[in-house]
């Protein structure tokens, strides 16, 4: 079985590119109670089901810290999702749990860590490096060489130039366009991105 933790707009999305990848035995596993059911497919509570060793999962929640709670929590074998309409160079590297959407490009030399997002129309081009639990938005676009550190948010639409380096738990805002590093804790927005509130120690 595979269960996508996780019943909400981005887990329907998953459940799509799974369904393309060949899965049928699929279901949902939510904290909410959805009435045993969501998006067509069986809805679990956490206390209503044991997940064994045989069982893959993906955690299907979009925020990141959420995800990495959850995801530590598990003890079965994470699924990899890649949408057969993403373009991914075949010398990537994506680790386990990770997600690649309909229309994104990752491209030769990069690295993707466990359980992140590479969300809709993306593009990570040349030796990027992204950490684990990052989520990419849907039509941002990393540059070469950038490197994205753990549980970092990069929003829809964002450019971030070549050689930029995204610091662990920062968030850049949608359509900010990116000219230097930016420091882990921070949240920046803007064309250029400037510092807008820093969120280190939360």
């Amino acid at each position: 079985m595979l269960y996508l933790y996780g019943a909400s707009g981005h887990g329907m999305v998953i459940a799509d590119i799974v369904r393309l990848l060949g899965f049928t035995a699929i279901a949902y596993i939510d904290d909410a109670d959805k009435g045993g059911a969501y998006n067509g497919l069986p809805c679990y509570q956490p206390n209503e089901i044991e997940v064994v060793d045989e069982d893959r999962v993906i955690v299907t929640i979009g925020n990141n810290l959420v995800r990495r709670k959850v995801a530590l929590q598990l003890g079965c074998s994470p699924l990899t999702a890649i949408h057969p309409r993403a373009i991914v160079a075949g010398d990537v590297q994506i680790a386990q749990g990770s997600v690649v959407m309909a229309g994104a490009v990752v491209n030769s030399g990069s690295v993707i860590g466990g359980h992140s997002i590479v969300n809709t129309g993306a593009v990570v081009d040349h030796e990027c490096n992204i950490g684990d639990f990052v989520h990419i938005s849907p039509n941002a676009t990393l540059c070469g060489q950038v490197v994205v550190e753990d549980s970092a948010w990069v929003g829809a639409g964002a450019v971030i130039l070549p050689g930029i380096r995204i610091g662990q738990g920062s968030i850049v805002g949608a359509g900010a366009v990116v000219v230097k590093n930016v420091e882990s804790g921070t949240t920046v927005m803007g064309n250029p991105a400037r510092a807008r509130l820093n969120k280190t120690g939360e």
